[in-house]
């Protein structure tokens, strides 16, 4: 029999008070009063509630192990970033992966992959893959369908991986940027049950009054906590929380218990809070997680306060999986699957004419997956339009990553840069290799270094430069997360050195050519409107 003492966060009757829990063969055996214990809370283990694993560039069982030093005993995680690459093979693998460690993976099994039809991916995940992957222990919900317009206009496809996941009593994810009214209402009745795409109140109300659960995202580049934090307090029993994207430097600083920790900070009332961040996902999505009760699976952690949720202990099934700054499991040795064939590319590739003077340009926002467009005159030289740094308007290209082929190119504006190039083959969803620079010669170099890495994010400024190789899929490493971290860190400096202004320029950099979120983006065939789902010209 285990025993841990302190103060008892009881989130379901909304109380505190000092006793100890009981755990025997990995389970709550009994929770009871006692005043001699230590000045610390225990409370449920916290959940990121829609997770992209491969976002933190590490492998499941590299996350895991940074994920429990906050207090995160388990994930809703949605693999299609794999998936776009590798397919069914890429999503086992992650699940074989995070299986060899004691944290709570739960996969989704992705609905969009290819993402759309206007870009290069390498794989497909049909409808007998998604009822392949749903026999799998705990691939337990159908993720996030991109394709709202598919679920619109009723495809046939889209609505038969639904009903194949209605069917078999899985939960469905959704993503619907901007989505409102009517539209709105059809695609939750279509059984749609979260959003975590939500940037304005407005918005989330939209969808909460036609029974949809809105997860508050709060990523390395999308930020949406603070337009959002308040619907804690006001749907407390609908309402989780989620990072989606988290890039590695960030992750070491903190998950989900530093949200919760902003949120009650806000003045959120505590038990909201912790419900939304521990509870409401494991109801939810039907987890084997326990809520610290007794019979429960005993999965929970120890803080030393209720204010910055700093995490002393992190249990799982009973164990012991992070104490005193270390973590109790072991790194994973692992295969390093890959799909990537592309050539080098040469400097006449990036060539940009001037048809026009006139250009559309994709307008990025920091702290935003949302784009806007902009109509711009350029100037010419030689009849090719180059960038202009004063106007803050760069040249970014995207390189298809799995067969050679003609780099696609474009403008782009607010990224800051004022020399060099930064580049990068996590590029959602596809993840082709996606750069943006000052020069040809930088953006050459820039994507050159990934084409030698099979994938990894790089920067290049004439004689510097730098890549971290990221060999599993092209998106993700082995290496311990502290390790990448401090590396990834380091790029995301440099870039700033640069001039870049945003808060997370490969973030940024790799939602550019998410084509489902609007408005302007760019794939490996061309510029595209993410509002009328079409491709446009570059020349006005």
């Amino acid at each position: 029999m285990q025993e841990f003492k302190g103060q008892i966060v009881d989130i379901n009757n909304r109380k505190i008070f000092k006793g100890v829990i009981n755990v025997e063969n990995g389970k709550i055996h009994s929770i009871t009063p006692n005043e001699d214990v230590p000045n610390q809370f225990i409370l449920p283990g916290f959940i990121d509630a829609h997770v992209h694993v491969e976002s933190s560039m590490l492998i499941p069982s590299e996350f895991a192990r940074l994920a429990v030093k906050q207090g995160t005993v388990a994930t809703i995680s949605d693999p299609h970033e794999i998936g776009n690459v590798l397919g069914r093979a890429g999503v086992e693998y992650m699940i074989a992966n995070g299986n060899q460690t004691p944290f709570k993976f739960f996969f989704g099994a992705p609905s969009c992959v290819p993402a759309t039809v206007f870009e290069t991916a390498g794989a497909t995940i049909d409808l007998e893959d998604i009822r392949a992957l749903f026999k799998l222990p705990r691939v337990n919900y159908l993720a996030e369908m991109m394709n709202y317009p598919g679920v619109l206009f009723e495809d046939k496809e889209v609505m038969a991986k639904i009903e194949l996941a209605k069917s078999l009593n899985k939960r469905v994810d959704g993503h619907a940027p901007g989505l409102r009214g009517e539209d709105a209402k059809k695609y939750i009745a279509a059984g749609i049950e979260t959003d975590h795409e939500c940037f304005t109140k407005e918005e989330a109300f939209d969808k909460l009054k036609h029974g949809m659960k809105i997860l508050i995202r709060e990523g390395s580049a999308a930020k949406n906590f603070e337009a959002l934090y308040t619907l804690i307090d006001e749907f407390p029993n609908e309402i989780m929380l989620c990072s989606d994207d988290k890039h590695p430097n960030d992750f070491v600083r903190g998950h989900i218990n530093k949200l919760v920790a902003r949120a009650v900070a806000k003045g959120c009332d505590l038990y909201n809070v912790l419900s939304a961040a521990c509870l409401n996902p494991i109801e939810h999505y039907n987890m084997d997680v326990g809520q610290m009760r007794v019979g429960d699976q005993a999965d929970f952690c120890i803080v030393d306060d209720l204010e910055n949720f700093e995490v002393k202990q992190t249990i799982i099934d009973g164990n012991i999986v992070f104490e005193n700054g270390k973590v109790n499991f072991p790194s994973v040795a692992a295969e390093l699957p890959n799909n990537f064939h592309c050539s080098p590319i040469a400097l006449a590739q990036l060539k940009l004419n001037a048809e026009s003077e006139n250009v559309r340009v994709i307008v990025v926002e920091d702290g935003q997956l949302v784009t806007k467009e902009e109509s711009i005159k350029l100037q010419s030289k030689d009849e090719e339009l180059t960038p202009d740094l004063e106007k803050d308007v760069l040249k970014v290209v995207v390189v298809n990553r799995y067969h050679d082929a003609k780099p696609s190119v474009a403008l782009i504006k607010n990224f800051g840069l004022k020399s060099g190039a930064i580049a990068s083959c996590v590029a959602h969803d596809s993840h082709n290799i996606i750069c943006v620079g000052t020069n040809d010669e930088d953006i050459q170099k820039a994507i050159n270094l990934i084409v030698g890495e099979k994938g990894g994010v790089s920067l290049a400024n004439g004689e510097e430069s730098e890549v971290l190789g990221l060999p599993v899929a092209g998106i993700m490493t082995d290496k311990s997360g502290e390790e990448v971290a401090e590396k990834y860190e380091q790029l995301d400096q440099k870039a700033k050195d640069l001039g870049s202004t945003l808060t997370s320029p490969y973030m940024t950099l790799s939602f550019c050519a998410l084509l489902v979120i609007p408005q302007l983006k760019l794939s490996d065939k061309g510029l595209f409107d993410g509002r009328k789902f079409e491709f446009v010209s570059l020349y006005k």
